[in-house]
């Protein structure tokens, strides 16, 4: 029933909670959609974690969506083995993991450490900021750990399997049952961030601002006292 719970009924509760829930905030909170801005409290910290993991997560993302959501035979078909595949994503996405974690410990030490930004952080910008280094965290520990302990093991015969099946409603948690503990809580710990999403400062992941491209700028003028 565990299994059952953590495998099936817990991921489709985050999916859920993810969809409907940024339904209902964009609905009922769009003053409120984008995130507080603490650029002026400290620039520097900001500057150089915000940098360091926009530029690792964006192809630790894309090379999620590659291993959980391309079957093996796709890759062996068009002439990536299996030896080259995991060479690839253990050196790139080893890399890039490690600068998306680096910045992800600036951004959180600093949201943390300096007073100024924790005053004005609220308890989910503290929650969201933990879960997500811990995320980045447990994933390089199962890359890295178990490649070294677990050398055999192939996420792409049980998480990816598992994973696709979740979104043609034939999830199968028997799948999940061998997978080492540390990818197990990688995907767990994924799952509910994705649940938490919509109501927490992310949301502002969706604000792309476009029309900043064509619009006027905006002169500041001194005021001069009389």
């Amino acid at each position: 029933m565990v299994d059952q719970f953590l495998w099936i009924v817990f991921p489709y509760i985050c999916i859920a909670l993810f969809i409907g829930g940024h339904i209902f905030r964009y609905r009922t909170d769009q003053f409120g959609w984008t995130a507080k801005s603490s650029e002026f409290i400290e620039k520097k910290q900001l500057m150089i974690g915000s940098l360091l993991f926009h530029i690792g997560v964006i192809p630790v993302l894309l090379g999620h969506v590659a291993g959980l959501g391309i079957p093996k035979e796709w890759t062996r078909a068009v002439g990536i083995s299996d030896e080259l595949y995991h060479m690839g994503a253990f050196w790139g996405g080893g890399f890039f993991g490690i600068v998306t974690l680096v910045g992800m410990v600036i951004l959180t030490s600093r949201r943390f450490t300096i007073k100024s930004v924790r005053k004005l952080s609220s308890a989910s910008d503290l929650i969201v900021n933990t879960l997500l280094l811990f995320i980045v965290f447990i994933g390089m520990y199962s890359v890295i750990g178990t490649s070294i302990t677990q050398p055999d093991f192939d996420y792409r015969d049980s998480i990816s399997v598992w994973f696709r099946n979740l979104f043609i409603f034939q999830a199968d948690a028997s799948y999940m049952s061998h997978v080492p503990l540390a990818f197990k809580l990688h995907v767990l710990s994924g799952f509910l961030i994705l649940g938490i999403w919509p109501f927490t400062r992310l949301v502002h992941v969706w604000s792309v601002p476009l029309n900043y491209v064509g619009r006027s700028y905006i002169v500041y003028r001194r005021h001069r006292s009389k």
